[in-house]
Parts: structure tokens; sequence; C-alpha cells
């Protein structure tokens, strides 16, 4: 007999924690962090280029670094050729920052066939249902302090 799991913070939080081990090892060589990861994927999905404090408000709000964080990131990022910013305000991936992307988005995408492409649909859509409605409330009670 099987049961139902509960939807609960720690099955939410123990998600989250794998799946970020999980994207530690497929960084693992690359010299990103998860930071890195998010900050660069954010230009790649902006078109390649971005101005510089959108990304960084982009980044601040969509997955919760800090902002003296997320420019440090930017700059690494910068410093190891992996964007450009000498278009003034502009910061834009590079050959070698899509390239690299590109490989790790790859087995990202054949990560996740593995842990959830075979599941239906409809069920697809409630978890996702929930979880932006879980999120939304969450983002909501950030803003209240």
């Amino acid at each position: 007999m099987s049961t139902t799991p509960a939807f609960n913070p720690r099955l939410i939080g123990e998600t989250e924690k794998t799946l970020n081990a999980i994207l530690d090892r497929q960084l693992s060589g690359s010299g990103l962090t998860e930071q890195h990861w998010i900050t660069l994927t954010f230009v790649v999905v902006s078109g390649g280029s971005i101005d510089r404090d959108e990304l960084v408000r982009q980044v601040v709000n969509g997955a919760k670094f800090g902002e003296h964080d997320v420019r440090g990131r930017v700059s690494e990022l910068v410093d190891s050729q992996l964007l450009d910013d000498s278009a003034s305000q502009e910061v834009t991936v590079t050959d070698s920052g899509a390239k690299l992307h590109a490989q790790i988005r790859a087995a990202n995408n054949e990560l996740t066939a593995r842990l959830w492409g075979d599941l239906p649909a409809e069920e697809l859509a409630a978890a996702a249902h929930v979880l932006e409605t879980v999120l939304e409330r969450a983002n909501a009670e950030l803003a209240q302090t």
C-alpha cells in the first residue's frame, strides 16, 4: 500500500536541496557556482545582452541572492570572460559563455527528462500551479518585512 506524500516544507526543502546537489555536480569542473550559473542564465535568456542594473535586479528578485553578491558574480563572470561589459552599462554573453551555458543546459535538459519527463502533463500542471501559488505567497511574505 502506497501513501501520498504530504505537501510540506520538508518535502519542498529536501527536493530543492537534492536538485541543488545535482546542479553542483553538473557545474563541477566548469568554474561556476550556483550563483554564477543563475546569473549567466539570466543573461542568456534575456537574449544574450542586458543592462547590468536590470540583470542584478532580476537575479536578486528571482534567486533571492543579495545585491552585493550578484554584482560580485557579474564581475567574476566578466573576469572569466564568460560575460563582456565593454559596451558601457550592458553585459553580454561571450562565445565561450554561450558555449559553456549550452553544454550545462543540455546536461540539465537530459536530467530533467529523466526526473519528470514521463509524468503526466496534468500532474505537472497541478504541481506547477501549487508551486506558483506557494511562491507568490512566499514573495508576498518577504515583501512585508
